[in-house]
């Protein structure tokens, strides 16, 4: 019975969105992120870029209009909000750029994109420049 629950809220998600009980969990834990979270999500401002290798990255356009690379498989995001509340501080457990990827995960609404390992080294080549 739990498990057949389970799979009607996944559906659910899916299908519909977020259920409000989700939205509301959502706003308990992560405050003004989750509004931002889901707003990153609704203009389907991320991308899930993955080459050959089976290597995964998120690319988010955040509401500033410069891009972040995101790792959800070591929970890492390069914008300065996660440096500075999440590594530094530890004011939060995520900024809204991961938590953005995660729920488009759940939701299945990222855009996806095909690369070569050349280009995705690249890709992640050029964002280590733009930080410098």
């Amino acid at each position: 019975a739990r498990w057949r629950r389970r799979c009607r809220r996944a559906r659910e998600v899916r299908d519909r969105g977020l259920p409000d009980e989700y939205l509301l969990s959502l706003k308990f834990l992560f405050g003004s992120s989750a509004t931002q979270a889901l707003d990153l999500v609704d203009r389907q401002s991320i991308t899930l870029i993955s080459s050959p290798s089976g290597r995964r990255v998120y690319q988010v356009l955040g509401s500033s209009g410069k891009t972040y690379t995101c790792l959800a498989s070591c929970h890492y995001c390069s914008c300065p909000a996660f440096a500075f509340s999440v590594l530094r501080k530890s004011d939060s457990i995520l900024c809204k750029h991961l938590l953005a990827v995660y729920l488009s995960q759940v939701m299945r609404t990222c855009q996806q994109l095909s690369v070569s390992d050349k280009q995705l080294t690249d890709i992640l080549l050029m964002e280590k420049k733009q930080e410098a």
